[in-house]
């Protein structure tokens, strides 16, 4: 399943996600830390979705609420995980 999530609240603007039988195939991101994000999605890819989001879910960004691994996080929530 493939599935673009626009984020709130981070330098990113949006994340392409692919996910194939609970694995994370994918998450590219629009905008941001090019360094980080990129880290990121190559770290993530391959894992299973219950892990990322056990990883993940959670993390801030300096004062904001959110960060670029939390709004995956949410993604894969509005994806049904």
């Amino acid at each position: 399943m493939q599935y673009i999530y626009k984020t709130q609240g981070t330098c990113s603007t949006t994340i392409e996600i692919e996910v194939e039988d609970g694995i994370l195939k994918e998450a590219m991101y629009w905008n941001g830390c090019n360094g980080s994000l990129h880290g990121i999605s190559k770290l993530v890819k391959g894992m299973p979705v219950a892990e990322v989001i056990a990883k993940l879910e959670g993390i801030r960004c300096g004062r904001r609420s959110t960060s670029c691994p939390d709004q995956l996080c949410k993604a894969l929530h509005e994806m049904g995980y």
